[in-house]
Order: structure tokens, then sequence, then C-alpha cells
């Protein structure tokens, strides 16, 4: 089954109704001529940027098999901002392109060249990570980080009754993490009964989760609940609880994204620490290169920004967020 027709009904619902129509595009007609697109993310350095490059590879098999003679697609991986902005220089005056789509290395090292992409005539679209002057793009798209952080609060103050010891670790200090932070503790702070006992930030990363988590557990007898907002970060919390012996204490780990592994503990329901997730895949660059390539073939553009929905990840649905054949 294509990746296209594998998008469940409740995702492709949920999709839909999260964002606005397009926009018909003044000056372009709707006979358009062949689409140059350029896809430009960084390189698979770990497990949510390998699925990054997967699902980017995926869309360009599909899309292109979908539209033979109208439609190219060029994929480029890079290592860092500098290779990133010399990358997207060629795929300008080299490949010639019309159309990008590109997750951004870095937000601020990133702004000035997709700036002078966009003002030789390409339509851009900036994925995730958000450009520091907004006017270099046509369209963005992102996960719904207020739901990331959301999502879990409403789900432990409902399952733990409003009463729970909590630890936290956080990602990377950015804009991105900070919205999910406030919005996790916006829901905690309702709950009187329920206490952070401390948040310090992972890194997104299996190793310093695991370190972090450590001192958590030396210095805190009375863990009920851990917040670990990455599923890397979450391996890491629960490396740190086994080693503990701290199973029995602990009632759950909740980590995010919906990466392969977590969500197969879920359905097989193999691990009594992991039970939920919420959904913020790496799939979304797949979308953005499908909502971009589709909307310029028309003759169209995008909303100016839209946001594709987390969703609670649990027994019952694990099944629709399975992706087997991706890294992540």
């Amino acid at each position: 089954m294509s990746v296209l027709a594998s998008l469940t009904r409740r995702s492709a619902l949920a999709l839909a109704l999260g964002t606005s129509a397009l926009i018909a595009l003044p000056g372009i007609s709707a006979a358009q001529e062949k689409v140059n697109l350029g896809v430009s993310i960084p390189a698979a350095t770990h497990s949510f940027t390998a699925g990054i490059v997967w699902w980017a590879n995926e869309a360009k098999k599909d899309l292109e098999a979908a539209h033979p003679d109208d439609l190219q697609i060029t994929v480029k991986t890079s290592s860092g901002a500098p290779e990133q902005a010399n990358q997207l220089q060629d795929l300008v005056t080299v490949t010639g392109i019309n159309t990008l789509v590109i997750f951004p290395f870095e937000s601020a090292a990133l702004t000035q060249p997709v700036a002078q992409a966009k003002n030789k005539g390409v339509y851009v679209t900036v994925v995730d990570r958000g450009l520091t002057d907004p006017s270099a793009q046509d369209a963005y798209m992102a996960g719904d980080n207020t739901a990331f952080g959301k999502i879990p609060a409403e789900y432990f103050a409902k399952k733990y009754d409003g009463k729970a010891n909590i630890v936290a670790l956080r990602g990377i200090p950015t804009t991105l993490d900070n919205e999910r932070w406030e919005a996790f503790t916006s829901v905690i702070d309702e709950h009187p009964d329920m206490k952070i006992l401390d948040a310090q930030y992972g890194n997104w990363n299996r190793d310093d989760a695991f370190k972090v988590m450590q001192d958590f557990l030396t210095r805190f007898k009375d863990i009920d609940l851990v917040w670990a907002a990455d599923d890397d970060m979450a391996i890491g919390v629960l490396q740190a609880i086994r080693q503990a012996g701290r199973e029995g204490d602990i009632k759950e780990v909740f980590g995010g994204a919906g990466a392969k592994g977590m969500v197969k503990m879920i359905m097989d329901d193999s691990n009594p620490l992991i039970k939920a997730d919420v959904s913020y895949s790496p799939k979304f660059i797949y979308e953005a290169i499908k909502r971009t390539a589709e909307a310029r073939l028309n003759g169209e553009a995008l909303p100016e920004t839209t946001i594709l929905p987390s969703e609670l990840i649990d027994k019952s649905n694990a099944e629709d967020f399975y992706f087997p054949d991706s890294p992540f």
C-alpha cells in the first residue's frame, strides 16, 4: 500500500479540518508549467531527522509517480546550516527550482538564503523551524506544539484524578520547547495536587535523558509520573528506572512524537510504564511536500500558516500511527 493510501481516515479528516482551503494565487495560471520542487532538510543524524529524510523520499517517490510529466522533486540533506545554505543556492542556480520546501537547520542562519531564493521567484514553504523574518516565506507548516504539551498533561490529570508527583525532561532551549512546556504546565497548574518536582533539559537525547533521570531518581523517592517530552528521551528514562530498580513505584512514562518503537509498545502492551504517546511524526514533511506540490500544480497558494494536529496515541488507535518501515 502506498504512503498516500496509508494515511488514516481519522488523520486525514483532522488535517482537512485543521487547515483552510487553498487560496488562488494571483498571477499564476491554472495551466502551470512543470513544477521543479527542491526539498532541503537536515541529514539523518538521529532518529527523528532520519524519519524526516525517509518521509521526504517517500513523498518524492509517490508524487513523481502520480505526476510523471508535471513534477520533478530534488531532495537535499545537510549536516549543518552553512552546508544547507550552500545547497540552497545550488538548488536555485544549478537545479533551477521554482518551488522550495525547507526544514531549516537553524532559523537565523537560513533566513537570508531563503529570502534570496524567494526574491528570485521561488515559491517557499518553511516547515517546523520558523525563520526570523516570516516575509522570507510564502507558507509555513508545523506540528501543533501546544497540543504536544497539553495532551500529556490532560492525560495525566484525567487518569490519575489530578493527584501525582511529576518529573519532567524538556528538549533543547528553543521557542518550540517553551511552547510545549507552557502548554504542559498550564494544565498541571489547574490541579493543586499535581506537583512538578523538577524539570531539566534532556536535549532530546536518550543518553542525556538517562543522566537527568538518574539524578531525579537519586533526589526524589516519591515519583509517580515522568513526562519525557520526546521518545528518544523516554528510552533513556526507562533505562535509568530499570537500572535503579524503580519499576515498581513509578506508574507511567509519557514520551512524545510517536516513534515506531514506542507505538509498538503501546500496541503490544509490552511495557507497563508505556501506555500512551502524542503524535508529532516526521511524516509532516511528507504532508508539506504533498500540499506544496499539489498547490503549485493547480496554480494555487497555500494558507500562510498551517498547523498539523497532534493526537493522543493509546491502544485504541496505535495501529494508525505505526509505520514499521520508517526509521523513526
